[in-house]
């Protein structure tokens, strides 16, 4: 009798189990699939424009003295800063993104990462256009010199992820031969899924409530001193690098249980250190963010190309 019922409970939970996987397999097709994509990118897009046009309405009815709105953002006071809006759109479309090629790949997903941070630089600069003096002491402005810094570190990480991309080659078997995964492989890609179907709800909860968070502390708070006012461009995008910093992590332990190869776990905890890097830089101001930055990336390409390498000898 006792074993006849340690026999029914562990088919249960093994019932149990199948169900959970085929609910998480089954949510993952409707929030991660290639359609899914498709259609956020419409709306993505969509939601850009109308942001732009609205943003833009607004600065013309301030400026007009149409309307008085508490702005310690300073983004109500010059059209050009209205690009801001649409931009922070598009990043979030870009962490979806992150998160559609994670089960992928991991290179896909480190580098879905360092085109975010590029464009978080890149929607600073539009931010910091209004703030420009051209004048003949341009490299004594404090602004000036920031706007400076940040084109050229745009082309540099723009170049660097060239370069990343590049080192990340589609595998091709060799004489048409089909290789089927191995079961540990199988069983780690489940798992990014599983970590990938999760992280979708977490994003946009994090980034749903710092955005009522700042547009609360900007235009609603009495008494908010702007001094203590958070930076815009940190907002959402230093938790959101702290997750991915524990996702890295996680990934790195999971991936133990498939592969021991040396160049496989030097690669991936290469990619957490560049991971930590930008998280810090958003702590930092001025040129040592930009040069953080840059850094960052720089050792996630240096870590790929030499883990390459190692890849080449055991070939």
């Amino acid at each position: 009798m006792v074993i006849v019922k340690w026999s029914k409970l562990f088919h249960k939970k093994i019932k149990i189990l199948i169900n959970f996987s085929q609910t998480l397999n089954a949510l993952h097709g409707k929030i991660l699939s290639e359609e899914t994509r498709k259609k956020s990118e419409l709306i993505v897009v969509r939601i850009a424009i109308f942001s732009f046009l609205l943003h833009l309405s607004l600065i013309g009815l301030v400026d007009l003295h149409l309307l008085q709105i508490n702005d310690t953002s300073g983004l109500l006071k010059n059209p050009i800063v209205a690009i801001y809006t649409p931009f922070s759109f598009i990043l979030i479309y870009e962490v979806y993104l992150l998160v559609h090629y994670l089960p992928r790949s991991i290179t896909l997903y480190i580098g879905k990462q360092y085109e975010i941070i590029t464009l978080v630089v890149i929607r600073r600069i539009f931010k910091d256009l209004s703030k420009l003096e051209f004048t003949s002491d341009w490299f004594t402005r404090k602004n000036d010199l920031q706007f400076t810094y940040d084109i050229i570190a745009v082309l540099i990480l723009f170049f660097l992820i060239l370069l990343f991309y590049r080192l990340n080659p589609k595998k091709v078997a060799k004489d048409g031969e089909i290789r089927e995964p191995s079961k540990e492989m199988v069983n780690f890609i489940q798992m990014k899924k599983t970590i990938a179907t999760f992280l979708v709800p977490l994003f946009l909860l994090m980034a749903t409530f710092n955005l009522g968070h700042w547009v609360y502390e900007n235009f609603f708070s009495i008494g908010q001193l702007v001094g203590s006012m958070r930076d815009i461009n940190t907002i959402f995008f230093d938790e959101f690098f702290t997750v991915l910093i524990l996702i890295d992590v996680l990934l790195l332990l999971i991936s133990f249980l498939h592969t021991d190869e040396f160049n496989k776990v030097i690669r991936n905890s290469g990619f957490i250190i560049s991971t930590i890097l930008i998280k810090l830089s958003f702590s930092l101001d001025g040129l040592l963010n930009t040069v953080l930055t840059v850094v960052a990336v720089l050792i996630g390409v240096i870590f790929l190309a030499i883990h390459n390498q190692y890849d080449r000898l055991s070939n």
